[in-house]
């Protein structure tokens, strides 16, 4: 039997206009609401998603630039919000979020449209996004949008631990070797993925003070591996308990151990307690020699990219991993 549904005027929304620093603290009130909600329907009733770290957003805004998108409402007030990333050819969007008592009128479809089409207009050859595997709500919805799902990432964490040999780390070098060291880390990504570029990212981490980037260098003086790291807390109040690797490029994969080794050293002498890695699916001989390096499995996102725009190939004889989360 049909119930009846109350028929609801649609409210007026406005946008996209450009995400400012001083949008953060309503970005965040939007973004624990939405998300808790999505909990609540997936059956984890009680379960409250924190604010995130305003330094995190910060960080994804001056990333993005005008990809940082959001909405208002009548009244002025955040209704729903996008930020899309380029490395390059690379794009992603997140994190994006509608306020709960406006999704289900078409707001959210809006929402990432807008994304697809920034993406498209500065020649993203990748769109993409990752998301929960368990909410079938959210597949299907990105799915009715043109986004096709992918494989499984995989966060692993190792624990913190001294090095006898720890990593160059880039924020700790001269200026000009510094910008050598950059030179050299796009040259090494776009070897193993023409087009991808995360120089910017491991600029910008390095001027607003959220980590720094681990280098190595092979026995020939080239550049082998480096890893982007944020140090920070993700959560808003938290104190530091974890590292992230939010990007990371390999000439040879046997490079893994020694590049872990000096991320977890890293790790330590920042005061966390682990190291997490978002392995892609894809590169299957890295996440079983991080579980033989006693990595612990935390998590999963479900990769998903939009038709015509799918991933770029893997690294031919390297490995390069890239975040689609802040």
């Amino acid at each position: 039997m049909a119930g009846l549904r109350t028929w609801r005027a649609p409210r007026m929304v406005e946008g996209p206009f450009q995400a400012r620093v001083e949008d953060i603290p309503a970005l965040n009130e939007v973004f624990s609401d939405a998300f808790t909600e999505r909990y609540r329907r997936d059956g984890m009733v009680g379960v409250r998603v924190p604010a995130l770290n305003p330094q995190i957003w910060r960080y994804a805004i001056d990333d993005a630039q005008d990809g940082a998108m959001l909405w208002r409402g009548e009244r002025g007030e955040v209704a729903a919000f996008n930020v899309a990333h380029r490395s390059g050819a690379e794009g992603w969007m997140g994190p994006l979020a509608v306020r709960p008592e406006l999704q289900g009128e078409g707001l959210g479809k809006d929402v990432v449209r807008a994304g697809i089409d920034w993406l498209r207009r500065r020649e993203a050859r990748t769109i993409g996004l990752e998301t929960m595997p368990r909410t079938m709500d959210n597949i299907g919805f990105y799915s009715a949008l043109g986004f096709t799902p992918g494989r499984l990432t995989l966060t692993l964490t190792v624990d913190a631990a001294p090095a006898d040999h720890s990593g160059v780390l880039l924020g700790r070098l001269p200026a000009r070797d510094r910008e050598d060291a950059l030179a050299e880390c796009r040259a090494l990504t776009d070897r193993l993925q023409p087009g991808i570029d995360f120089t910017r990212e491991l600029a910008l981490t390095e001027e607003l003070a959220l980590g720094d980037t681990v280098l190595l260098w092979g026995n020939d003086g080239a550049l082998a591996a480096f890893a982007l790291c944020h140090s920070v807390p993700l959560v808003e109040g938290r104190v530091r308990e974890e590292l992230r690797v939010l990007k990371l490029a390999m000439a040879d994969p046997a490079t893994l151990p020694a590049l872990m080794r000096a991320v977890a050293d890293f790790a330590r002498r920042s005061g966390t307690r682990r190291a997490a890695v978002r392995v892609q699916g894809v590169y299957e001989r890295m996440y079983r020699e991080l579980v033989t390096l006693r990595g612990r499995v935390r998590w999963s996102d479900l990769r998903m990219t939009l038709d015509g725009y799918p991933e770029a190939p893997v690294a031919e004889g390297g490995v390069v991993l890239s975040n689609w989360e802040i």
